[in-house]
């Protein structure tokens, strides 16, 4: 199931955020604190969680402490569903 997660973020930051859909995202890449998506795009990431997995992401959980790698966001949505 949390497989099913983490493809489904990475497939949406790739094709979606970063415009580059053949590119692989690993589940501990860092998003936030590299740089790879920005304080707009992480909106945008958030808005997709909660529309896909029907979860609710505070504001205040939309730093990198909460979603700066794959797994760290599928564990959140993981335990919320």
């Amino acid at each position: 199931m949390t497989g099913n997660i983490t493809s489904a973020l990475a497939k949406f930051i790739a094709e979606k955020i970063l415009k580059q859909p053949n590119k692989v995202i690993k589940p501990d890449e860092a998003l936030i604190s590299s740089g790879l998506i920005d304080s707009f795009s992480l909106m945008d990431l958030a808005l997709f969680v909660e529309d896909t997995f029907g979860v609710r992401i505070e504001d205040t959980e939309l730093n990198a402490q909460t979603f700066d790698n794959l797994s760290q966001l599928t564990e959140l949505i993981a335990s919320r569903m």
